[in-house]
């Protein structure tokens, strides 16, 4: 069975910095793609970030950009979203989500397609 667990959301003031963490188990693929989404208050879920197992491929939403940065460390099946200059737009649930079977360099271009959710994790930024 598949699990995504998130964790390392909270409350951080404009300008400060946050770093959640997904622990993936239940995998039993070579090729698969992490991403992160987001969804604030009265609006649709986002992509955010992706990477992908196989050539650490990512991507990023314009934005996010320069600002946040996702890595996977694979010895731990851990992948992190590192999000620096939190801005109050930022405030939302992040999910965790992963996607299973991906082509080679799922994320060079694009998010990744949802086969699996964690949780969410909320990250507040306030003004």
């Amino acid at each position: 069975e598949v699990q995504l667990v998130e964790s390392g959301g909270g409350l951080v003031q404009a300008g400060g910095s946050l770093r959640l963490s997904c622990a993936a188990s239940g995998f039993t693929f070579d090729d698969y793609a992490i991403g992160w989404f987001r969804q604030a208050p009265g609006k649709e879920r986002e992509g955010v970030s992706c990477i992908s197992s196989s050539d650490g491929s990512t991507y990023y939403a314009d934005s996010v950009k320069g600002r946040f940065t996702i890595s996977s460390d694979n010895a731990k099946n851990t992948v992190y979203l590192q999000m620096n200059s939190l801005k109050p737009e930022d405030t939302a649930v992040y999910y965790c989500a992963a996607e299973v079977l991906v082509p080679v360099g799922r994320c060079r271009a694009t998010m990744i397609l949802v086969d699996y959710w964690g949780q969410g994790t909320q990250v507040t930024v306030s003004s």
